[in-house]
């Protein structure tokens, strides 16, 4: 061991920040580069697309300069490169962008979501891109100079190189700079290691930053007593990465809901989501923030929709099988479905069927009023094909593999659309499971998509592309409705008037935590009435409602 230590190679440190920058620049910023050749001749830049590779490795020389210190540079570039071949991946394969969003999103993974975006393809990918130059960077030994004047003189020079190299490309292109990035915002998530530094500010403002005071709301909510004295019971179906393009309800070409057309619900078919990843619109909708005014710190600072029906004396439960409740179930019971014995559970997933015993056990309790959100897995990719039992493919050949970008356009469609048509299944198995309680309880549910999803459109894959920029694929949303006779009459709704109001009016998830409490029919301050769509279609208001 010791003669093949005394065998590495050796590179000066200069020489190694160069070499790391022409790698970072060249190859890890390849997909960077091929989208400014591409916007280049869109518009007719000659010049422009050839000083990027030169901006880049100046400024990452630079940065890498700044980190070049004895005991840290090897530590910090082997992490910097792996996740940096990480995130290459996810650039390339998914094109997704690297800000402080997607940071969220991947911070607030958890494990066995982790674990579906493995694969051969990307295993390889990263071992190529990732590991073999950080096994280079930890076996090559690094000659630093001697004294002070020895270890400034070599950064000295990699610093006017840099510097030199920046002012030349700026002072001849930087309008060309100006005007692409005015008009491309996206490029910034695309540079790597955006997602180093993007994870720092992410870190900082969750981690780091002083909370905000308290915000109490509803504490003067009350349920209106309905007209047949019989307790409430709303189960909110809160459904993951699915976008209303593919339910046959907005007009999609395919029967994708084939169990609950039999009796057909109501569906709202202008929804737009809050965000584009579960970590922001989950807390965005359940908050009464509303999407323009939605920040995470303030949303951890108020009560959520779950808080404010507690308020109301209403027995809440929160039984998940996705990613977490995200913080909007802080004061409510929470249950986690793969934490139960199931049929409907493997070793590392459930099929959201597994929520529905233990919504049944919660209900089946002293009747009283109470509200349930079953917190699906829905159509969250890439692995869709585990979101169903194989004996409910409809659509084949089916996309049964994570690096899905390898499948044909076809083959995804087809997976994704199966997982749209389990939830259909799901959402009529729960309603069956209601229906018998109907005689105990009023009963109305509300499914409600998170986000949508891209299967390949404008070569874009999954979620999380930052909303300004997001197809309408990933923010049209799903928002259905089972409200049966005695529940409506219950509450003094006219069915009639939502669904007029379902097919002509354009929401979002603003209106979830108003409509909610609308639908339940809780008075609060907190409600307002211009954001429940159902506060004009009460066939009489039982109090005033501010």
């Amino acid at each position: 061991m010791r003669r093949i230590l005394s065998a590495r190679p050796s590179i000066k440190i200069q020489h190694l920040i160069l070499l790391l920058s022409l790698y970072y620049s060249l190859v890890l910023n390849r997909a960077l580069l091929d989208k400014l050749f591409q916007l280049a001749a869109d518009s007719n830049l000659a010049i422009f697309p050839y000083t990027a590779p030169i901006l880049l490795f100046c400024l990452l020389a630079f940065l890498f300069t700044v980190v070049s210190l004895p005991y840290v540079f090897k530590p910090f570039m082997i992490f910097l490169t792996l996740t940096s071949a990480v995130a290459m991946y996810g650039v390339e394969q998914y094109h997704i962008l690297l800000g402080v969003s997607m940071m969220e999103n991947v911070f607030e993974t958890n494990q066995n979501e982790l674990s579906t975006y493995i694969s051969l393809s990307s295993v390889l990918f990263i071992m190529m891109y990732g590991i073999l130059p950080s096994l280079f960077i930890g076996f090559v030994k690094i000659e630093y100079p001697k004294g002070i004047w020895g270890q400034f003189k070599p950064r000295l020079g990699v610093f006017l190189i840099a510097i030199i190299g920046i002012g030349c490309v700026l002072s001849t292109e930087y309008k060309n700079y100006a005007s692409i990035g005015r008009n491309n915002h996206y490029l910034g998530g695309m540079i790597i290691p955006a997602q180093f530094f993007n994870s720092i500010k992410y870190l900082n403002k969750t981690y780091f930053t002083a909370p905000l005071p308290y915000v109490s709301l509803g504490d003067d909510a009350q349920i209106a007593t309905s007209q047949n004295a019989k307790p409430t019971l709303v189960v909110l179906i809160l459904g993951e990465t699915a976008r209303a393009k593919n339910f046959s309800y907005n007009g999609y070409e395919r029967n994708t809901n084939p169990y609950t057309m039999v009796d057909p619900l109501i569906t709202f078919t202008d929804v737009t989501s809050c965000g584009t990843y579960t970590a922001r619109s989950v807390p965005c909708m359940f908050s009464d923030l509303g999407q323009n005014d939605f920040e995470k710190a303030r949303a951890q600072s108020r009560d959520s929709l779950v808080d404010v029906i507690r308020k109301a004396g209403v027995e809440t439960l929160w039984i998940e099988n996705d990613g977490g409740d995200k913080g909007v179930a802080r004061t409510s019971s929470t249950m986690n479905a793969i934490s139960q014995v199931s049929p409907f559970c493997q070793k590392d997933y459930c099929y959201d069927e597994s929520l529905i015993a233990p919504m049944k056990a919660f209900i089946e309790s002293a009747p009283q009023n109470k509200f349930v959100v079953l917190h699906t897995m829905g159509s969250h990719g890439p692995t869709y094909w585990q979101r169903y039992p194989q004996s409910m493919e409809i659509f084949s050949p089916s996309c049964n593999q994570s690096d899905i970008e390898n499948c044909t356009d076809e083959a995804i469609r087809n997976v994704y659309d199966n997982t749209i048509a389990y939830t259909d299944y799901f959402i009529a198995k729960t309603i069956e499971t209601l229906k018998p309680f109907q005689s105990q309880y009023n009963i109305a549910l509300s499914y409600i998509s998170d986000h949508g999803e891209s299967l390949g459109e404008s070569g874009l894959y999954l979620h999380g592309t930052p909303y300004a920029i997001a197809p309408k694929e990933q923010t049209h949303v799903p928002w259905l409705l089972w409200l049966p006779e005695q529940y409506a009459h219950s509450k003094g709704i006219d069915k009639a008037c939502v669904s007029k109001k379902a097919s002509e009016t354009a929401l979002s998830h603003d209106n979830l935590f108003h409509s909610i409490l609308g639908l339940y029919g809780i008075q609060t301050r907190a409600k307002s009435q211009q954001l429940d769509l159902f506060s004009s279609c009460k066939s009489h208001l039982l109090t005033h409602d501010a």
